[in-house]
C-alpha cells in the first residue's frame, strides 16, 4: 500500500465518523488536490530550473494548458481508484496492515505546503 493510499484511508476514517455518506468524497477530494499540488510543485521546480538554464521548451500557456489536463487526469484516476468496489478492497487491506493513524491536522496542511512551495518556486521564473 503506498503513502497516498494510507494517507486517504487516515482522511476517509477520520471523516466517516463525521460525515458517513460523504467522507469518501471528502477523501477523494484531498488525495486529489495533494497529488496535484505535488505535480504542482515538480511543474514550478522544472519551469524554475529551466529558466535559469535559458531553454525555452514551452509557453507559459501551453504549460498552464498542460496542468489544467494533468489536474483533470489526476481527478479522474481517483476517482476510479477509489470508488466503488476498489475502494472497499484497499479499504480491507488497509485494515488488516493496522498501519499508525497519521495527524489528520498535518495531512491537511500538507496541499497548503505543497502549493505554497510551487508558488515560491513559480517566483523564480
Amino acid at each position: 500500500m503506498t503513502v497516498l493510499e494510507q494517507f486517504f484511508f487516515s482522511v476517509f476514517s477520520h471523516f466517516k465518523g463525521k460525515f458517513k455518506q460523504k467522507a469518501n468524497t471528502i477523501a477523494l477530494v484531498y488525495i486529489s488536490v495533494l497529488e496535484i499540488g505535488i505535480s504542482f510543485v515538480l511543474g514550478s521546480f522544472f519551469a524554475a530550473f529551466l529558466s535559469q538554464l535559458h531553454a525555452d521548451l514551452m509557453s507559459s500557456e501551453k504549460a498552464w494548458t498542460l496542468f489544467v489536463l494533468i489536474a483533470i487526469g489526476i481527478y479522474f484516476k481517483n476517482w476510479i481508484k477509489y470508488g466503488g468496489k476498489n475502494r472497499k478492497v484497499l479499504n480491507a487491506k488497509y485494515n488488516k496492515m493496522k498501519t499508525a493513524e497519521h495527524n489528520i491536522v498535518v495531512l491537511l496542511l500538507l496541499p497548503i505546503i505543497c502549493f505554497g512551495f510551487g508558488l515560491l518556486l513559480i517566483q523564480a521564473v
